[in-house]
């Protein structure tokens, strides 16, 4: 098979010929039809997460067909049609799995991070980690998903906001346009923030009820003007923007951040005690979290828009994620 390979930190990707892996006891082989490019995949580029180990085949936004089933398998036969995100598996002993919070398991592993991903024509993924791919959503669609859409679709489900709520989405872009499209169908009154105006139409087109040019409006007063955010889902890494943007509050609000800068954001206590109001964080999900993904997506017609790429052209690919001139999630398609 194709590979795309790490030799080390900060080596440029190489495609090379590999032997198709065999699936260990627990595990299923993935025909890989799709993998995402993803800014977290930056960990692996420049060895800067714990636990990673070279040489290295990152990707975790695989989508693909089940092409063998390791001993003890008895959820996933060949030909089925799956994904894997980020969530690469779990101990089921530690004290969060013992509960079912597979996702802070203390032992779990990290698809091409821990393990390798799907910068390839196959993978080896353990059974728990896998998603079941709906019929009618294609591949390329697919794959992002299992980490943008799980990331903002899950972190969206788990607030306190309900249908009619007033539901911003900070940043347009690889997380934020699947999050504009999450908050609308779920019925929420939503408010796309952008410092690109020229984003406005697409965002309308997602479906925001609201537009916020951050880069010439008080983006917080506007929120305020239309009578205080329950919830606002802050995907762009900014820490000023994640800061300014919590007076936007209304009373037990809370901003969820699931893009995280590189620096501390700064926040104002005083105010958050005064509208007993939140500044939280939001991780992905584990498996079943990006079924659900999955199946919402279908059944509301939700996609990412993409660009494809073929295997060879890893390097092209992912600078243009990084340099953020994607649009908005680059897909490698081995």
């Amino acid at each position: 098979m194709r590979a795309a390979v790490l030799s080390e930190a900060g080596a440029d990707f190489e495609v090379v010929d590999r032997e198709i892996p065999e699936p260990s006891a627990g595990e299923v082989r993935v025909a890989v039809d799709a993998c995402g490019v993803c800014h977290s995949d930056a960990f692996v580029k420049n060895g800067t997460y714990p636990g990673v180990s070279y040489p290295r085949v990152p990707g975790h936004e695989i989508a693909g067909r089940v092409d063998a089933v390791g001993a003890d398998v008895t959820a996933w036969s060949a030909g089925d049609r799956v994904g894997a995100g980020w969530h690469g598996g779990h101990c089921f002993e530690c004290e969060a799995c013992r509960r079912g919070d597979f996702q802070q398991c203390d032992n779990a592993g990290i698809t091409g991070l821990t393990q390798d991903g799907g910068y390839a024509e196959y993978a080896t993924v353990p059974s728990e980690a896998l998603a079941a791919i709906p019929e009618d959503l294609n591949a390329v669609d697919a794959a992002p998903l299992l980490c943008a859409g799980v990331t903002t679709f899950n972190a969206l489900r788990n607030t306190d906001a309900r249908p009619g709520d007033l539901v911003a989405v900070q940043g347009v872009g690889g997380l934020g346009h699947l999050g504009v499209q999450y908050a609308h169908a779920a019925g929420f009154e939503t408010v796309a923030i952008s410092t690109s105006p020229d984003k406005e139409s697409l965002a309308r087109e997602l479906g925001a009820d609201h537009f916020v040019d951050a880069g010439s409006e008080d983006a917080a007063g506007r929120l305020q003007e239309l009578g205080g955010a329950d919830v606002v889902l802050a995907t762009a890494p900014s820490s000023d923007a994640i800061a300014d943007i919590v007076a936007g509050l209304g009373t037990d609000g809370s901003v969820v951040a699931v893009g995280v800068p590189g620096e501390d954001v700064a926040v104002d206590a005083g105010y958050l005690v005064g509208v007993r109001g939140a500044v939280e964080g939001w991780a992905s999900g584990d498996a079943r979290d990006s079924q659900d993904t999955l199946e919402f997506s279908s059944l509301r017609e939700i996609s990412p828009e993409v660009e494809t790429f073929d295997l060879s052209e890893v390097e092209a690919a992912y600078e243009r994620m990084i340099e953020n001139e994607a649009r908005f999630r680059a897909v490698l398609e081995p």
